[in-house]
């Protein structure tokens, strides 16, 4: 097994997940797992009012969307992301990369990159 498997987490805006997910399965990444998170960045939150007093919202809604891939360049997911999410203002996001040790898809048993490629002819 010479080919990498690398896992990618994209945190970014809501309001960004379709077109994002658009552009990625465009370029050959079709698994993908989406959760609504909260976070805070460089831009700490803000302030709201509320009923006339003000508070601090210090947690803004994101989105985490996760990948893995071994067939897909990475450079190519990294560039295709930006390019989506980049907006030049705060609260674009981040985007980390891990290198996996290894995967096991539990149904078959394959492990490694077979774990995460599609199998020709089978259907979900």
């Amino acid at each position: 097994m010479d080919r990498k498997i690398t896992k990618i987490d994209i945190i970014t805006r809501p309001s960004k997940l379709e077109e994002l997910k658009d552009a990625l399965n465009a370029i050959g990444v079709l698994g993908m797992t989406v959760s609504q998170v909260y976070g805070c960045g460089l831009q700490r939150g803000h302030k709201e009012v509320f009923r006339g007093k003000e508070y601090d919202v210090n947690l803004v809604p994101k989105i985490k969307l996760e990948t893995v891939v071994c067939e897909v360049p990475v450079e190519k997911v990294l560039e295709v992301a930006q390019k989506v999410l980049r907006t030049g203002e705060f609260g674009d996001g981040k985007i980390f990369v891990y290198e996996l040790a290894d995967a096991v898809r539990i149904r078959t048993g394959h492990r490694g990159v077979e774990a995460i490629m599609d199998i020709p002819g089978e259907k979900p």
